[in-house]
């Protein structure tokens, strides 16, 4: 069956929720927010606080294999970091050459260094030969910074840097998240490489992610957005592929209030609780992409400052006692 991976998205899609959105052991694997590197050597303490799942064996707590991220530019650190990470066993390692972040990149991070395929090269080369096959090293990419015409250069750079496999997220760093995803353009990139290439961007309902595999010629799709909009898309994916009527978002809803009220618990055991009600709200924000319903709901806690407030509305809206 083909692959279905949930994204890296850094600020979003932490532990906790990882935590919830692979509960259902459908997704193949997970990738961590990345580590910043910048020539230093991090401590495993740093390692263990992005990715607590490597005190489980690199899974979370479903079973689902997760992955962790590195992003910086200096193919030394890079690799040293890489070989420091290795010893703790995740799932496998990804390297970062996609966040379009301005703060990111003005540093010299992620997407910034697109129009560098030679250096690409180089941070692939080091990090695997650091690692030593004890995991898989990935890369994640864009189709370029403004160009996206040097994209296959790009790619070749890192497959020939030997990195395991691609994930391509599907337009330009000043695109940003701009609607369209440029999904064409990776069959070019799976074409002109010898490693699995996976798609990326854009994909919010079964039908984008048919018409994703479609364009892109790519079997395996990662889910990005579209997987904290509607935590059951990948349900749905899996159901279709199976030739099994998926279910409705209509019929979800109930399961997405049990989800929110544990993200809730979870969020107040990590968070200081003044910063607890902007996480519950940035999630309500792009769950109303996918449950008309979740529009209501954001509306009614949007204007909420305190924990005890957006207790209430839980409560209210369904949920379990959240307190």
């Amino acid at each position: 069956m083909s692959l279905v991976l949930l994204a890296p998205m850094e600020g979003l899609i932490d532990e906790i929720m990882r935590d919830l959105l692979t509960r259902a052991r459908t997704y193949d694997w997970c990738v961590t927010e990345f580590a910043r590197v910048t020539g230093t050597l991090l401590p495993n303490r740093a390692y263990f606080r992005l990715a607590p799942e490597l005190k489980q064996g690199a899974r979370t707590v479903s079973g689902t294999p997760v992955r962790v991220q590195l992003l910086g530019s200096e193919p030394v650190s890079l690799a040293e970091n890489a070989a420091r990470l290795s010893s703790l066993h995740p799932a496998g390692i990804d390297l970062n050459f996609g966040c379009p972040a301005p703060i990111v990149n003005r540093h010299r991070g992620g997407a910034a260094l697109l129009d560098e395929p030679e250096l690409l090269h180089r941070i692939a080369r080091a990090c695997v030969a650091a690692v030593a096959g004890q995991v898989p090293v990935t890369a994640k990419m864009r189709l370029g910074i403004s160009d996206k015409s040097r994209c296959v250069a790009i790619a070749q750079a890192l497959a020939d840097g030997g990195v395991d496999g691609l994930v391509v997220h599907a337009r330009t760093r000043d695109e940003f998240y701009r609607p369209p995803a440029h999904w064409g353009w990776l069959g070019a990139i799976a074409e002109a490489v010898r490693v699995p290439v996976v798609a990326n961007g854009e994909v919010w309902n079964t039908a984008d992610y048919w018409q994703c595999r479609a364009e892109s010629g790519c079997a395996d799709v990662m889910l990005g957005r579209g997987a904290v909009a509607d935590p059951f898309l990948v349900e749905r994916i899996r159901a279709v592929q199976q030739g099994e009527a998926a279910r409705t978002v209509e019929q979800d809803w109930p399961r997405v209030i049990l989800l929110l009220a544990d993200f809730w618990r979870a969020v107040l055991l990590k968070v200081e609780p003044r910063h607890a009600p902007g996480r519950l709200k940035q999630w309500l924000n792009l769950l109303r992409r996918a449950y008309p319903v979740a529009e209501r709901m954001h509306l009614h806690i949007r204007p909420m400052r305190s924990v005890d407030e957006i207790s209430s509305a839980l409560l209210q809206w369904g949920a379990a006692d959240v307190r």
